[in-house]
């Protein structure tokens, strides 16, 4: 499994809008997204702090249903 880099929440949104994700709201200090798919919608929330912890990327990426790979590849 690749090892996951720490990035900034805004790194993380830009990855992901990359995946089709759209911005749905903006709460505080947490940005909510979300993907249309054949079997429905996918959301996930990513905070906007200035590093994330690496559990927090892989409770991200579990949310969105990317792997460790799909995403290191962006």
């Amino acid at each position: 499994m690749p090892e996951l880099i720490r990035i900034s929440g805004n790194d993380m949104i830009q990855r992901l809008e990359k995946l089709g994700f759209l911005r749905i709201r903006h709460r505080g200090s947490h940005v909510i997204l979300q993907k249309k798919t054949a079997n429905g919608k996918i959301g996930c929330v990513v905070p906007l702090h200035k590093e994330l912890a690496t559990g927090t990327i892989r409770d991200i990426l579990k949310q969105a249903h990317i792997s460790v790979e799909e995403f290191t590849k962006i």
